[in-house]
């Protein structure tokens, strides 16, 4: 069994690795969106019927026509780069939530919601798209999937540790070592690198759809300026606030060029 079990993870790496159309790069996916799509879909229609949906109100106007436009710029980017029909099985939909927490996010799938608390910081459309793209972005590059299929490694290598250990007391210290070695060495770095990954690709999408990507940094200022107490980068999900605008500012010329190969010469 101790012999099997990396050769098992092993397979199961290979044999799940999907083309990030953004990156050119293979990445970890077990799940096909015929199996995320759905539940996301199911999950997202119960979280609306929970929660006070702002409808026909000037902000909500605008979260759907910013995403219109996100969504439009990232077909085009990607019709144009050999991945046609892409966004077939997307069902895209977006709302505004009555909720004071600073907060966006799209399921898989193409389903977007704004929570009323971010709206102060976005300030106006084009801080709307910083946040949009960034939230589209992890949809198109399949991150949910990526999270999932992390995970499901990480639980299959614990079962082979606690198999592989009979002793239960080393058993117990070889699986609070390896949760925390996973943790820290692998699933949070994972994730960071999936919150740049979205930044980055997020920034171009909304370049193309005519937003000033400049304005990326300045929404991030903002949200620094909230303050509050947070983890070293280390033990976090996120980048830390100053290498986000970092970044960002660092990547906006780029993503503007990018633009430019599709006609979009002016910046909102």
């Amino acid at each position: 069994m101790k012999n099997v079990m990396p050769l098992l993870l092993l397979c199961l790496a290979l044999a799940a690795c999907k083309t990030n159309p953004f990156t050119g790069k293979k990445t970890l996916n077990f799940y096909g969106n015929s199996q995320i799509f759905p539940m996301a879909f199911a999950q997202y229609d119960q979280f609306l019927e929970e929660n006070t949906v702002l409808e026909d109100t000037e902000e909500a106007r605008k979260v759907a026509r910013v995403g219109r436009r996100i969504a439009a710029a990232a077909e085009r980017w990607l019709d144009a780069n050999g991945y046609p029909g892409y966004l077939k099985e997307y069902q895209w939909d977006y709302n505004l939530v009555k909720d004071s927490t600073v907060n966006a996010w799209c399921m898989p799938g193409g389903k977007i919601v704004f929570y009323s608390g971010i709206m102060p910081i976005c300030q106006n459309e084009t801080g709307m798209a910083v946040v949009m793209g960034h939230e589209v972005a992890h949809a198109l590059a399949d991150h949910g999937a990526q999270r999932m299929s992390a995970g499901t490694l990480q639980q299959i290598g614990a079962v082979g540790v606690g198999v592989a250990v009979n002793d239960p007391e080393k058993r117990n210290a070889f699986l609070q070592a390896y949760g925390l070695g996973t943790t820290l060495g692998g699933m949070l770095p994972f994730s960071r690198s999936h919150e740049t990954e979205a930044d980055r690709i997020g920034l171009q999408i909304m370049a193309i759809a005519g937003y000033n990507p400049d304005e990326a940094a300045e929404l991030w200022k903002r949200m620094k300026a909230q303050g509050g107490q947070a983890p070293p980068e280390f033990l976090s999900t996120h980048p830390s606030n100053d290498t986000r605008i970092a970044n960002l500012t660092a990547w906006a010329p780029a993503a503007k060029e990018e633009a430019r190969k599709f006609g979009v010469t002016t910046f909102e």
